[in-house]
């Protein structure tokens, strides 16, 4: 019989580390060899990326003879360095020899570990994040990086104390295709920072067009039981401007102003941006005139006022066009409103195209300056309109303030049927404009209506007295834009007043009543025609006998409008309904399709259904003024 010697523990444990460093030694090797030629191809990589954004800029980047070498002299120290260990790990049995070993080894493994990272970032920042319950549903790289205002909701009227409403029109479309975007790629957007009027205004509606040499709108309006409350009204005002064909709008100068800047690289930035402006530049002719200036850490010009239908130069220019450098949109800015100067089309339509992720962080960086800018110019004659694409530092807000500035339209571009939706299908509307500083002014009458509250508009309000103030800028409206507002319902003779004196009230001289019991309100609109700094006046009154018994009596563009609004709130948790949830804005607007010709209402379908999932992922909460339950339906209603 043999018998087997036996082995103290301490001699198992000096052969169990040596076995073990043996392994974590070769792994390292593996990671010094893989890290050395990664650091090599990358060196290589950035050159080339270097000398292409240098045909773009026109800065060559500066010569760094030891930018490669160090990292490599620092592999092949770091590989002497561990075959010495692994040498001395042999000769020496004792247990402090092995555990330097550990040591030694371990810190050439930490230092080539953070080579590795600090030389090829990609593959790690592909990793995806691991998922977590959110009372937003938003994802933390969206919510701290992209920029969105939080607005507060219009609150609960008194007509008796305040029965005038004042607000500006508005015609930009941004804020819902940012929510698509959001809703698409899995998470809601973070509550209180969707602007529902450019929900509503999204969609189409078949309001009555006026002819051409009219006055420059048609408005009409509709009244009938909200479907967000027991109880209550909602009276929508339309507005739809003349309509125009391309061929029938004049010389158009624009002036296309675009990121190049390292934030542009992904595939729904600078490529998308590309094919977008490919699209408009095919409905333009011999008389129009394109210029091209890009921004990053250079400006430069690239094209100069070419002729519209020259497509092969304008597609070459594009097709150049690389991303990298930082964003010098101040100085882009400036460079674009030189070019559109220098080619002004007296009479015709001259306008900018910002097109960007929003990530002005160089150059101008004083955005009240910026503004004063754009304002400056937009009395010259010349419009801005801002093309916002992207995710990840996109600024919402900043691209929705600009265009107002400039008089022009805010779009996001998400993919490539919105560029078609913005610039081929609704061209017209998107560069002429047919009515200057739009106000909205309502007076309610106290005696037939208790409350009201405006559905969105917030950041669009102004005084009372702004409204017969010219001086105060108001929206505009393009050729066939369509304005929708949805309002949900529930005395001293002096000759110089900056207030109309209200139509309702007592009549000081007689003592008695002044106003009708057939009259629920008393719609006014200013307007500046183009060519003019007066503003024109247009009133109705609004009858109690348009009034509708049933929400399902009403049209199909006011139950959609009312539909798109309802969802709008609940993405913005308001706490004013208190009969609404996904599933019945879905059941609303499915009802209500009407004539839906490009699948957009259609698509608005999936939307609330897919968002009235993502709402249970956490757990049934409170979305809006409802608990919902697994298919988006009220189980209890909150009563405030």
């Amino acid at each position: 019989m043999k018998i087997q010697p036996q082995i103290s523990a301490r001699e198992k444990g000096c052969r169990l580390s040596r076995v073990s460093a043996s392994l974590l030694l070769s792994s390292s090797l593996a990671l010094v060899a893989c890290s050395g030629q990664q650091a090599i191809e990358f060196k290589e990589e950035k050159g080339a990326n270097d000398n292409k954004q240098s045909e773009i800029s026109g800065v060559k980047p500066e010569p760094n003879p030891t930018a490669g070498s160090s990292s490599e002299q620092q592999s092949i120290d770091i590989v002497s360095g561990i075959r010495g260990v692994e040498l001395q790990s042999e000769a020496s049995q004792d247990e402090d020899s092995v555990r330097e070993t550990y040591r030694t080894v371990k810190q050439a493994s930490e230092r080539m570990m953070s080579m590795k990272v600090h030389s090829r970032p990609e593959p790690f920042a592909l990793m995806s994040l691991p998922s977590r319950p959110s009372q937003d549903i938003y994802l933390p790289e969206l919510q701290n990086s992209d920029k969105f205002e939080r607005q507060v909701a219009n609150g609960i009227m008194v007509a008796g104390e305040i029965p005038v409403s004042t607000f500006s029109i508005d015609v930009d479309t941004g804020s819902y295709s940012t929510l698509r975007r959001s809703i698409n790629h899995g998470v809601l957007p973070e509550r209180g920072t969707v602007r529902v009027e450019e929900l509503i205004n999204y969609f189409a509606y078949q309001y009555p067009t006026p002819d051409v040499g009219a006055q420059p709108f048609s408005v009409n309006t509709e009244l009938a039981p909200s479907p967000y409350n027991p109880h209550k009204m909602l009276l929508r005002i339309g507005l739809k401007g003349f309509e125009k064909e391309k061929a029938d709008l004049g010389a158009s100068q624009l002036v296309f102003l675009l990121d190049v800047s390292g934030s542009m690289s992904s595939q729904d930035k600078l490529p998308l941006l590309k094919n977008a402006l490919k699209m408009l530049s095919q409905q333009l002719d011999e008389g129009d005139r394109i210029s091209i200036v890009v921004y990053a850490g250079a400006s430069g010009v690239v094209l100069d006022g070419v002729k519209g239908n020259d497509t092969l130069a304008i597609s070459q220019a594009l097709d150049k066009l690389k991303a990298g450098g930082s964003t010098n949109g101040g100085a882009g800015i400036e460079l674009a409103y030189q070019l559109a100067q220098k080619h002004f089309i007296a009479g015709g339509v001259n306008r900018v195209i910002l097109a960007t992720d929003g990530d002005f962080n160089v150059g101008v960086s004083d955005q009240q300056a910026l503004e004063d800018m754009i304002e400056e110019k937009r009395k010259q004659g010349i419009a801005l309109t801002t093309l916002g694409f992207g995710q990840g530092n996109y600024n919402d807000h900043l691209m929705e303030q600009l265009a107002d500035k400039g008089n022009g339209h805010y779009a996001y571009i998400d993919t490539l049927n919105e560029a078609r939706k913005v610039l081929v299908d609704e061209i017209s509307a998107t560069l002429l404009t047919i009515a200057k500083d739009v106000k909205v002014q309502i007076e309610f009458n106290p005696a037939l209506v208790s409350e009201y509250r405006l559905i969105g508009y917030e950041n669009r309000a102004l005084n009372r007295e702004d409204f017969n103030n010219d001086k105060v800028d108001g929206g505009e409206i393009g050729a066939g834009h369509r304005v929708t507002a949805l309002y949900e319902l529930s005395f001293v003779d002096s000759p110089n007043q900056a207030n109309d004196a209200l139509r309702y009230g007592l009549d000081i001289k007689t003592g008695k009543e002044k106003y009708s019991r057939d009259e629920l309100a008393y719609l006014k609109l200013r307007y500046k025609p183009i060519g003019q700094e007066k503003s024109e006046l247009i009133s109705y009154p609004i009858l109690t006998s348009t009034a509708l018994d049933e929400f399902a009596q009403a049209s199909d563009d006011f139950r959609f409008a009312a539909a798109v609004a309802g969802f709008g709130q609940l993405i913005n948790h308001s706490h004013y309904l208190h009969d609404m949830d996904y599933a019945k804005v879905s059941d609303i607007a499915q009802a209500a399709m009407g004539e839906d010709n490009f699948g957009y209402r259609h698509e608005f379908v999936q939307l609330t259904k897919t968002a009235g999932l993502l709402a249970l992922q956490t757990e049934p909460e409170q979305v809006g003024s409802a608990v919902v339950d697994k298919e988006g339906r009220a189980v209890h209603t909150f009563q405030h």
